[in-house]
């Protein structure tokens, strides 16, 4: 949302806001709550509200402390994961711009190869998401099925079907994965925000992006999975708009508990770039 809104949004690390409401707080970790905002200073502001320090949560680890700026940061660049992310024409072409921003203030910025199996982080994903939402709307497919879309239906079907086996296998993946981003040899990696523009509202959700068929209604927002896999904070800043005039989005992702790093980040890009006083030519 906030990649295609031209504003900041950040996903803080797991935990930093403690989510509420009944149910398990141990094992679900793939969501959580964060601010959006129109600069760094108005999303700390409401992260450092959200972020309170709450006692029933297991995970909770709040509340967000700022902190001074370190030196130069090394951003690894990942573009379309070595062509497994699958993006619409022009949406790669933003960023040339963004990442020279970034060079500019002092930090490097290395493309980089794909650090993982982006099969295996979709498998993990998907699976530990299907059975997550199974769990917390499988009443309501027993109780109203007429009131349950097919895809969810299809979701939570998915996930009632998961066994012991799949979700051994899909934590064991984001073990992996969370392993092999705490070795990495750089600070904060770079994705896309999205793999497409903003799509029309009358569409049920796109079915292909650059010919590229999307075989389930959440494969073309694949590009978020590396970074909620595992709980790491993630900032979406502006990079500037496609040649419809839509805005896009570039994340910016920090080691686990490294939330700081990656605001102070986004505040030197902010101090840089104009992107949030431009208005889209729609």
């Amino acid at each position: 949302p906030a990649g295609w809104n031209n504003v900041f949004g950040f996903r803080p690390s797991y935990g930093l806001v403690a989510g509420g409401g009944p149910g398990d707080l141990f094992v679900p970790q793939l969501s959580t709550e964060g601010p959006m905002a129109r600069s760094i200073r108005d999303l700390e502001l409401l992260l450092a509200v959200q972020s309170e320090h709450d006692p029933r949560h297991p995970h909770s680890s709040g509340p967000y402390r700022p902190k001074a700026p370190g030196g130069p940061l090394r951003i690894g660049w990942l573009g379309d994961w070595g062509g497994a992310y699958a993006m619409e024409p022009g949406v790669l072409d933003l960023y040339e711009a963004a990442l020279g921003t970034f060079t500019a203030l002092g930090h490097s910025v290395t493309a980089i190869a794909p650090p993982f199996s982006a099969a295996a982080l979709w498998e993990a994903w998907t699976t530990l998401r299907s059975w997550t939402i199974a769990g917390n709307l499988g009443p309501l497919l027993r109780q109203s099925p007429d009131m349950v879309k097919p895809d969810l239906r299809w979701e939570i079907e998915r996930g009632l079907a998961t066994t012991a086996s799949d979700l051994r296998r899909a934590s064991a993946i984001r073990s992996d994965w969370f392993r092999c981003t705490a070795g990495m040899a750089v600070d904060v990696l770079a994705l896309p925000s999205a793999q497409l523009f903003a799509f029309d509202a009358d569409w049920h959700w796109p079915h292909q992006i650059a010919g590229t068929a999307m075989d389930s209604y959440h494969r073309w927002m694949e590009v978020v999975v590396p970074a909620s896999l595992t709980g790491l904070p993630a900032l979406s800043v502006p990079a500037g708009f496609g040649v419809s005039g839509t805005p896009m989005g570039l994340q910016l992702i920090g080691h686990r508990g490294q939330d700081a790093t990656v605001l102070n980040l986004g505040r030197d890009y902010e101090a840089a770039t104009d992107w949030i006083a431009q208005t889209p030519a729609l």
